[in-house]
């Protein structure tokens, strides 16, 4: 069995001052001609966020909060995997692995740490309390870049399912959102019986055509959302399933593009009433960037669209073991609770929330918390 390492975010000054030297050089295009976002990320913002990273921004902030959580690193089937692994004080809370997406990472999860494994402190219950693992992807911060294809997500779920293992744990829930979604879908259907229940803020599921037929407001609204995405957000989903080498290129030499690449997809995301800003912090929407820039992950990360893509329009097998369902306002594809059931079997917990939106733990953690404390309950029986 790989050994589990303690590991230490350390960023060599190097690093950062080659940052500050490539924005320095910075060759910006002409603005955009309408006076929106529909172009994509406006001009003014960019090199507003741009110069905002060059001068005021604090690495060093964003690292030292990173390390204050217990840091490891491990091999799973041949590929080293960065996690955080934060224990409750309650020997008896249950095991949870937490899984991000794309342009997500741990960053997302930062505020619903303390709250999920140590509720008392936090205004909670202790009976609520989560031992709380959560994996960086493969290509994705300083979790190791595949060399060879393959690393799609049900291999990911595999190694969880041995991550979980090797920490000791026999019997623990997964959580999910985006990509994070797709795997806890995995875990649901290969890893029974030590994973016993899963949680999505994302559910990804094709309902039937005979549901379709006759949708409801909710399913109209939740179609027509789709469709937007589908005409006008989604072209960074086809470059990276089908081309993610020719444009990392462009995202691992420029920290410009990896910005705009990112910052565009928190206005078209987020629950934030036309600004990023609105619904998250300006240091928090560049922490996130920042673990894409430093490690370089910005071609490594858009391979798991290449691997993955194709899995999403293959037959979707039911899933038997407790589900459950937050949904998110503006969440890309809100799912109603009757296209749940039909696919979960044993859909547990449904509820839909007032605000917030892909990023639900970045976002709104309060509710996010209170979403994964309700769903669980029962499994803890």
């Amino acid at each position: 069995m790989s050994a589990i390492r303690p590991f230490r975010f350390d960023v060599p000054q190097s690093d950062l001052d080659d940052l500050e030297e490539r924005l320095s050089a910075t060759r910006w295009p002409d603005r955009e001609t309408p006076a929106d976002w529909s172009q994509g990320i406006p001009l003014a913002y960019l090199r507003e966020l741009c110069d905002y990273l060059q001068n005021d921004y604090d690495w060093r902030r964003c690292e030292a909060a990173l390390n204050a959580l217990p840091q490891f690193i491990t091999e799973l089937d041949g590929l080293d995997i960065q996690f955080i692994h934060v224990r409750s004080p309650h020997d008896d809370a249950l095991p949870m692995i937490m899984t991000h997406g794309w342009p997500g990472s741990v960053i997302e999860f930062m505020n619903v740490i303390g709250p999920l494994t140590d509720p008392e402190a936090h205004g909670g219950r202790r009976e609520d309390a989560f031992h709380l693992v959560c994996p960086s992807l493969p290509g994705f911060g300083w979790s190791g870049k595949p060399q060879a294809s393959g690393w799609n997500v049900g291999r990911i779920g595999r190694a969880w399912g041995e991550l979980m293992a090797r920490l000791g744990y026999s019997r623990w829930v997964a959580q999910g959102g985006d990509w994070g979604s797709l795997v806890a879908d995995c875990i649901a259907q290969r890893e029974p019986p030590a994973c016993i229940a899963v949680h999505t803020n994302m559910p990804m599921l094709s309902p039937s055509k005979a549901l379709l037929e006759e949708p409801t407001e909710f399913e109209q609204q939740a179609l027509a959302r789709m469709q937007q995405y589908w005409d006008w957000e989604s072209g960074y989903s086809k470059e990276q399933s089908t081309r993610p080498q020719t444009l990392g290129y462009g995202l691992v030499d420029s920290p410009v593009a990896q910005v705009a690449w990112i910052a565009e997809k928190y206005w078209c995301w987020t629950d934030c009433k036309g600004h990023p800003e609105n619904a998250l912090a300006r240091d928090e929407l560049l922490d996130n960037i920042m673990m894409y820039w430093l490690p370089a992950a910005g071609a490594s990360s858009a391979r798991l669209y290449w691997e993955s893509f194709r899995d999403l329009t293959r037959e979707q097998p039911a899933i038997d073991i407790p589900v459950g369902v937050s949904v998110f306002p503006e969440e890309i594809f809100r799912a109603s609770r009757r296209w749940c059931e039909e696919r979960f079997s044993n859909l547990v917990h449904y509820n839909v929330l007032p605000q917030g939106g892909h990023f639900a733990a970045f976002e709104q953690p309060e509710l996010f918390v209170d979403e994964l404390r309700t769903c669980f309950r029962h499994a803890r029986d």
